[in-house]
């Protein structure tokens, strides 16, 4: 089973309109509500994997309940924590420019975290908890590390997905993969641009040095790197009508990480990531089953 946490979703409220006049009353095109969050959007792309996965993390008020009963639709499965605050409501603004309006999230009580870790104790070998997205008002922002010895506690693997000094902190607990893209790996290191694929791959292995056990590197149009102890890999992606930058890299995740659980092949596993990525990339949402097959037949990998 793959579990996915998100801390802190939302729903996202996008709406359109040709172009925004601040001071006015400006009338929609378009308006839909969709339950957004990065663990969430991770979940709904393994559902279309058709692999196990449940969606943990904590809902409140009326938006919880959309959440849920949103998710519950698409047959996936959920196990939130409840809490006496309401979850918040984002704003995705598409007009002559994009603009989000995002909202901090509720607080979350002592009770409520000790509810919501008392989930891990469901936890098998095998299993996989992947964390990702922005962590409430009023937790400390050592949450996610913190959870990491009741992942382990159970032989189970788990996947962090952010960046910087927090990325580096995990890594002796050894993830099972990290995800920068170029600039944020250069970012970790202190480096500029890096000059070429061999460079790129040089510091992507010293984060497998520090304890991650396999290393996906995004480059935007130039395509993506996966990295192991002995080998790395590069993927080409396939072009097409870029309409939604939202999801793409948490599709990316779940398209490694679910496949790598099911065969624990690196070289299956990076070509579905690279699949997944660019077919919510493709889509208006995040993409579905046919799109992300569509996808991967156009995919060429070639070992570096």
């Amino acid at each position: 089973m793959i579990y996915s946490i998100t801390l802190n979703p939302a729903i996202d409220y996008v709406i359109g309109l040709p172009k925004l006049e601040l001071g006015l009353v400006n009338r929609l095109d378009t308006a839909i509500k969709l339950p957004g969050g990065k663990g969430i959007n991770v979940s709904r792309i393994l559902k279309e994997l058709d692999i196990d996965t449940t969606a943990w993390g904590f809902t409140g008020g009326m938006p919880g309940r959309f959440i849920e009963e949103q998710l519950q639709a698409l047959s996936l499965r959920t196990d939130f924590t409840r809490i006496n605050g309401d979850t918040r409501i984002n704003v995705k603004l598409k007009a002559d420019q994009e603009t989000e309006l995002n909202a901090p999230g509720p607080q979350i009580t002592d009770d409520e975290v000790a509810a919501f870790r008392a989930r891990f104790n469901q936890l098998q070998q095998g299993d996989v908890v992947i964390m990702a997205g922005s962590i409430p008002a009023g937790l400390p922002e050592s949450f996610y590390r913190d959870l990491i010895p009741l992942i382990h506690e159970h032989g189970a693997d788990f996947v962090i997905d952010t960046t910087g000094q927090a990325l580096l902190d995990t890594l002796p607990s050894k993830p099972l993969v990290v995800k920068p893209n170029h600039h944020e790996l250069a970012e970790l290191f202190g480096d500029a641009e890096y000059p070429d694929l061999q460079a790129t791959v040089a510091a992507g292995r010293k984060l497998l040095g520090l304890g991650a056990k396999h290393v996906l590197v995004s480059m935007a149009g130039a395509g993506a790197l996966m990295i192991t102890a002995d080998k790395a890999w590069h993927g080409t992606v396939p072009k097409g009508d870029v309409k939604n930058s939202v999801g793409a890299g948490d599709s990316m995740l779940a398209g490694f990480t679910g496949t790598f659980a099911r065969t624990h092949d690196p070289l299956l596993a990076f070509k579905k990531a690279i699949a997944c990525g660019s077919a919510t990339a493709f889509s208006t949402d995040l993409a579905d089953r046919a799109k992300i097959d569509e996808v991967e037949a156009t995919i060429s990998i070639e070992e570096i």
